[in-house]
């Protein structure tokens, strides 16, 4: 009966079955004792699991093999790995599942850098490991990011042909894919030859989450086609991609999939469905899938928060976070991440100092680097430069690229040259390959007249092969997403595309625009400038939008890089004389314009 139970997942009634035993008066045996330990494993009862330990000395089963292993097992998932450690090693002969558990343990209380090393142990003890131990070190790897223990752990796996094993192949794919190498999951995943949802989940969360969402939606239909029914983490993939990319029929579509009970019944999904409006510039509908969630954890509240934020409307995420707390929700560090978010999206450096001081003061939570991050862009846009630089200085920690770089952006609102010089060095050390950080310093340079300088820069991107990002924009028409490049000319509506900017640039002149070069000096690192200004991608976009939808449609835009300040003041031109509410999200915020203005109020 104990047996059946445990291995029914019915824990509980096991160890009742159990205590009834024993007021009949019977002991377990060397049988018994396995099947119990690991019910009160997992059900972390580690107190009877000492007793039965006890019990296990008195009836002299100390040397049985599965016994201890089901000891070892105990003790690790129970968070006592010295004790797991010390049963482990007075094993006389060790299997490959005691090895497993150890290894299992070591990986629960997080010291995954000696989960490994006993992996090793078990290769030196001339052992072969099974799919289990395997799946296990994998997940070592993948948790400390360890890309070089992880591919000797694969080419240790394609020697002993365990990469046909469907779990150990997918867990090696969740390996790479968690390490950023999309190149080494899609080999291995190619050369599958039986994928299961898992795996195919893997893969499209990878390029979701490694910037390739195009990618993402790509496999999600090849999935499709070859008769897979999207599980909870294939929809969150694509979900995130269709976010990434704002489209949003398309992720109307991918939803509608999936009954929408298990959206507001299962909050990982209901965030991802969320996150989607959100970023596509559809507040109301994130609103309508957050009021009708049936169970909204920390991160539901965080993504409605943040969602209203990005979205522009500051005082209801502010209202939001006075509910959550009413609700009896404890904030967490990214719930402070959207509201300092929002402060600066708005402007408002007294509410965001307050947000900032209140994390110690009020919820005991220590500011983590994103939280200075955020206070840092918050005092640099409101043109507090001095005292964001000095809050740089002073964190307890050392400040990152993401740090330096919201410097950077209230350099570029105020246009200070001589700060901006010293934040660019500090760039140019973090992210040697950023070509951005390089031009920019080269064009300060140039316009402090420190020629010999700004020759050397120029000379160390070319020694160092170092190429600038190009600007990519994106727009969904009638559920197919349409990619442009900075003049491009790839599309085949190309030539009524140009014609239709010819148009637009008449009229921007017509209505008293003039192209500024004001911008060149901060903006060259994202587009390059040699171009016709007209042609940077985000206005490419817009042109087709303008002739691809309907008058009343809205056209939204979604762009990697920030929009350029020539590009904003156009769009909001545009957005006038067309009578057309044009949506743009950048890597740094949205920008909904209508009737000649924008929603961040030229805060950007």
């Amino acid at each position: 009966m104990i047996h059946g139970l445990v291995l029914n997942d019915s824990f509980q009634e096991s160890i009742e079955i159990y205590h009834s035993m024993r007021k009949e008066g019977l002991s377990p045996d060397c049988f018994t004792f396995p099947f119990l330990l690991k019910a009160c494993a997992r059900l972390l009862d580690s107190k009877l699991g000492i007793k039965l330990h006890g019990l296990v000395v008195k009836a002299g089963c100390e040397s049985d093999a599965f016994v201890n292993t089901s000891l070892v097992s105990l003790y690790g998932k129970c968070g006592f790995i010295d004790n797991a450690f010390k049963v482990f090693d007075d094993i006389p002969e060790k299997n490959v599942a005691a090895w497993t558990a150890i290894i299992s343990g070591y990986i629960g209380v997080g010291k995954c850098r000696e989960a490994i090393n006993m992996f090793r142990r078990l290769l030196d003890m001339g052992l072969r490991p099974d799919s289990f131990s395997l799946v296990r070190v994998l997940a070592a790897c993948t948790r400390i990011g360890d890309l070089r223990s992880g591919e000797w752990i694969d080419d240790y796996i394609t020697k002993i042909g365990m990469v046909r094993n469907v779990f150990v192949a997918t867990s090696l794919v969740d390996f790479y894919v968690k390490c950023g190498n999309m190149e080494r999951a899609c080999s291995v995943f190619d050369g599958m030859l039986e994928k299961d949802i898992v795996s195919w989940s893997s893969m499209i969360q990878g390029y979701a989450s490694n910037g390739l969402p195009k990618e993402a939606l790509d496999l999600f239909f090849k999935m499709l086609n070859e008769g897979f029914r999207p599980d909870c983490y294939a929809m969150v993939g694509v979900l995130c991609a269709c976010a990434r990319l704002g489209a949003l029929e398309l992720g109307n579509w991918a939803s509608n999939l999936m009954d929408r009970n298990e959206f507001l019944g299962n909050p990982v999904l209901g965030t991802a469905l969320i996150d989607m409006y959100a970023k596509c510039g559809r507040m109301d509908s994130a609103w309508e899938v957050f009021r009708a969630m049936r169970k909204k954890d920390i991160v539901v509240w965080n993504a409605a928060i943040s969602g209203l934020a990005m979205s522009g409307h500051v005082k209801a995420a502010f209202g939001l976070f006075g509910q959550m707390e009413k609700s009896g929700i404890e904030p967490d560090g990214n719930t402070f991440v959207g509201l300092l978010c929002a402060c600066t999206h708005a402007g408002l450096v007294d509410e965001g100092r307050q947000y900032f001081n209140s994390m110690e003061r009020v919820f005991t939570l220590t500011p983590e680097i994103e939280h200075y991050g955020c206070m840092v862009d918050l005092l640099g846009r409101a043109g507090f430069l001095d005292e964001a630089h000095q809050l740089v200085k002073s964190m307890p920690m050392e400040a990152n690229a993401i740090v330096w770089g919201a410097l950077l952006g209230g350099c570029r609102l105020h246009r200070d040259t001589q700060l901006v010089e010293v934040v660019l060095k500090q760039l140019i050390a973090l992210e040697p390959s950023n070509s951005g950080n390089y031009v920019l310093l080269s064009n300060i340079y140039s316009a402090n007249h420190k020629w010999e300088d700004a020759a050397k820069i120029r000379s160390i991107m070319s020694e160092r092969g170092i190429k600038k990002v190009p600007g990519y924009s994106w727009i969904e028409v009638d559920g197919v997403v349409h990619e442009f490049l900075v003049g491009d000319t790839s599309h085949p509506l190309s030539e009524k595309i140009y014609a239709k900017l010819g148009e637009l640039v008449k009229d921007l002149k017509a209505s008293g625009y003039v192209p500024t070069t004001d911008y060149v000096l901060f903006d060259i690192e994202e587009e390059e400038k040699e171009h016709f200004i007209g042609c940077h991608s985000e206005k490419l976009a817009i042109a087709f939008g303008l002739i691809s939808t309907a008058p009343n449609d809205k056209i939204r835009v979604v762009k990697n890089l920030r929009v350029c300040g020539d590009c904003h003041e156009a769009i909001k031109h545009i957005s006038r004389f067309t009578g057309r509410e044009i949506i743009v999200r950048d890597n740094n915020r949205f920008h909904c314009f209508n009737d000649g203005s924008c929603s961040c109020k030229d805060y950007w």
